[in-house]
């Protein structure tokens, strides 16, 4: 989708549809104002005779408004003025755009700046309506032989603005933009059945990436992963024909000497649990297992379209994790890269295994923090749902910061304990731990296997297991939490 911003008055746009707000009580936002002033009142004899609804959220078309520009005009409900939160928000943009894409326009001007949410500022209010427009319009229908011919899409949209627009304005639209490319690449790439989206294909995609916008990438192919001594992220891989990949994918758009941040994503393309195998209800969705890979891959099409003058690493672990004669089986004990040896209970607790690797290779950027990211465990979704991510954070400050970027942009974490009180359940009496802890706390657990391996930085953990993406009619990748992770990155460069 094609986005701009415009200075105009809403009656004057020659637009295929506009956009504008109304509260309850009748009041209308200024560019309703407009339009119903600049109409004789048409609107506002729609709306005494209850053809047009105040409640947030609804919508009504109107054809052919006297005196007005526009083709159409869409008017969307927002509620009582002094309750609009940026939840009300998203939600009545959404609806507007669903209603002007259902009329058969294919572009329309939004006035939703005007649209004053608590808490949010005019360049927020943008970047919201773009991400919320790119969202509404992903389609994943790449593989389909027939596409859907009815399926009406918005092909522009124009941010409108009664007032001067300002370069931080500007500059919001132009960032949500590349951010909603991000969101789409990792939902595209959680999409992708694992038949095509291998770690060989990740690996590629990260490559392409970075080709396209002058970032170093590296993969690290099984032998060099043997020289490092990744013994825990080879472990998982024994019993998969796809060879593993180590993609490391640096993006310097500050300073060398500013220590960058790194993000480690899990890059699990399909999880069968190894020898302790899933049932067989729903694992289709395994394919979903590398949205944590897909996560940082997004973030950094975001990060590299916006040029944020910040540096940035990704690692990602990427493999299958598959049954076979070869296969890890569960009671063996295997090395890790930090020197520190597993007892694997559990072949389905695989995540962790590559994540651990990952998180002592960090360790050579010398990190200004890391923050990791992986569909780690079901515990998680049973404590959480699919509302927030959970959160666990070796320093306070960093938590912080995580919870408000993920407030600011609607991608929100929940912070977890990372106590060492749960320590006592992942020892081991053969190794250094266990790879599992039972079923209390499973969530929590797997988080302070994790911490073994990152107490030289500040670091962040991301259970999205429940977050990354919908099941059921709706099934899809949600492009979680690339909105979080870039907005947390941009918040460092303002900062």
């Amino acid at each position: 989708m094609e986005f701009s911003l415009k200075h105009a008055s809403a009656d004057k746009v020659r637009s295929a549809c506009v956009i504008v707000g109304l509260y309850e009580g009748g009041k209308w936002t200024p560019s309703g104002e407009a339009v119903d002033k600049a109409s004789a009142g048409y609107l506002g004899n729609l709306l005494k005779r209850g053809d047009i609804k105040t409640k947030a959220g609804a919508c009504t078309l109107v054809h052919s408004v006297p005196d007005v520009s526009a083709a159409r005009i869409v008017v969307v409900g927002l509620g009582k003025p002094d309750e609009l939160k940026l939840k009300t928000l998203r939600e009545a943009i959404s609806g507007a755009l669903k209603a002007a894409a259902a009329s058969g326009a294919e572009e329309a001007t939004l006035f939703s700046l005007e649209w004053s949410a608590a808490g949010t500022s005019a360049s927020d209010r943008a970047m919201h309506s773009v991400l919320v427009a790119s969202d509404g319009e992903y389609r994943f229908d790449h593989l389909k032989s027939k596409k859907n011919d009815q399926d009406r899409r918005l092909k522009k949209l124009v941010i409108g603005a009664a007032t001067r627009l300002s370069a931080t304005e500007e500059r919001a639209v132009t960032q949500a933009a590349a951010l909603g490319s991000g969101i789409s690449l990792a939902k595209d790439l959680g999409n992708l059945p694992s038949n095509i989206c291998t770690p060989t294909y990740l690996a590629q995609c990260a490559r392409e990436l970075g080709k396209r916008h002058k970032f170093k990438v590296t993969v690290l192919e099984r032998k060099e992963l043997e020289k490092l001594g990744m013994g825990s992220f080879l472990s998982v891989t024994k019993g998969s024909q796809e060879p593993p990949k180590f993609i490391v994918m640096e993006y310097s758009g500050a300073r060398k000497k500013e220590k960058p941040v790194v993000l480690v994503g899990k890059g699990i393309t399909f999880d069968t649990g190894g020898i302790s195998l899933k049932p067989a209800a729903e694992m289709d969705e395994m394919k979903y297992d590398m949205s944590g890979a897909g996560s940082v891959l997004g973030t950094f099409e975001a990060v590299a379209g916006m040029k944020l003058p910040i540096n940035v690493v990704g690692l990602v672990p990427a493999c299958e994790n598959m049954p076979s004669g070869t296969a890890t089986k569960p009671g063996d004990i295997v090395t890790s890269m930090s020197g520190q040896t597993i007892e694997i209970l559990n072949t389905d607790a695989e995540g962790r295994l590559i994540l651990c690797d990952a998180l002592t290779y960090a360790e050579r950027f010398d990190p200004a923090a890391v923050i990791d990211i992986a569909t780690l465990t079901g515990a998680c979704v049973i404590a959480l749902g699919h509302v927030a991510t959970g959160m666990y954070a070796n320093q306070d400050d960093l938590s912080a910061e995580l919870e408000s970027a993920g407030h600011a942009i609607w991608d929100r974490v929940w912070r977890m304990p990372l106590w060492d009180d749960y320590q006592e359940q992942i020892k081991s009496p053969f190794a250094d731990m266990a790879n599992i802890g039972g079923r209390p706390a499973g969530s929590v657990t797997a988080a302070c296997f994790l911490a073994r391996f990152a107490g030289k930085y500040p670091w962040a953990h991301l259970d999205i297991a429940g977050t990354a993406w919908k099941s059921g009619r709706d099934k899809g990748s949600t492009g979680r939490p690339v909105p979080l992770l870039t907005a947390f990155l941009m918040r460092r460069t303002a900062g």
